[in-house]
């Protein structure tokens, strides 16, 4: 493949030169979108291996709920307010096992103030990821490398629920059908947006894409600081973690992978 790839400054977005110029654009319709592959069945676009035989998207839109998910997607108003009352009563008697005066002016509204931030830090559970996608998945004939990198992202640690932060690049080649821009970041932002662990969301990533677009292949890198490693444990100021996810030809083939690290500056 050339070395000549556009790079937009607007969008972090790599783009591959094409080898053969679109015929046509349009959008696919929302029954088009693949809902889900057959369970127990790998996609050819990945590897068989035991954490990879489910597919990420379940029959009724929602992509790796945990328990409780679909309560808090469907509930009502009244349901929010009391969920968010029942969060901040928790909060309330931590800080009273902590030692703290709860009724001192400076954490008088924090239980509230917290319970909001936790909701707003977990939202990822409500999104329905043929939501997030909707209409932006078009019929394309570019069939080289696609790749947005640099997309911050923001997640809990579910180990001692403090956050880690730091950068995804997505990267894919497509099969005739490619995916809105934007909406990679959201697919980033959706998976961030629960309690995590780096490897899993790496993964989520990766497969939530393969299987709506079934692409020849798809690779994610992600590059994050932890606080449980910078601020408790071993204290280690500056120390990041990357993980990755290959699947497809990024897997298969190692010209393919180099490629793709090297657009990322990686290699």
């Amino acid at each position: 493949m050339g070395s000549s790839n556009d790079f937009d400054k607007n969008t972090n977005a790599i783009v591959a030169p094409k080898s053969v110029l679109p015929l046509k654009r349009s959008r696919l319709s929302e029954d088009e979108i693949p809902k889900s592959a057959t369970y127990g069945t790998p996609l050819q676009t990945r590897m068989a291996s035991p954490c990879t035989l489910n597919p990420p998207i379940d029959s009724d839109g929602l992509s790796w709920p945990s328990q409780g998910a679909r309560a808090r997607l469907e509930q009502t108003e009244e349901e929010a307010k009391a969920r968010e009352a029942r969060i901040a009563g928790a909060v309330k008697t931590i800080l009273h096992e902590l030692g703290e005066d709860v009724d001192r002016e400076g954490l008088l509204e924090t239980p509230e103030r917290y319970a909001r931030a936790m909701l707003f830090f977990t939202k990822g559970y409500e999104d329905n990821i043929r939501d997030v996608i909707k209409r932006a998945v078009f019929e394309e004939n570019h069939d080289e490398m696609v790749i947005v990198r640099d997309i911050e992202i923001y997640s809990l640690c579910e180990h001692h629920l403090v956050p880690f932060f730091g950068k995804a690049h997505i990267g894919y080649i497509p099969n005739k059908r490619v995916l809105g821009l934007s909406k990679l970041a959201r697919l980033a932002e959706m998976y961030a947006r629960r309690f995590q662990v780096q490897e899993r969301l790496t993964k989520q990533i990766a497969m939530a894409l393969s299987e709506m677009l079934k692409p020849r292949g798809v690779a994610v890198v992600i590059e994050a600081t932890h606080m449980c490693m910078v601020s408790r444990g071993v204290q280690k100021a500056g120390s990041s973690t990357t993980t990755s996810c290959m699947l497809g030809c990024f897997r298969e083939q190692q010209k393919t992978r180099e490629e793709f690290l090297t657009l990322l500056g990686r290699r």
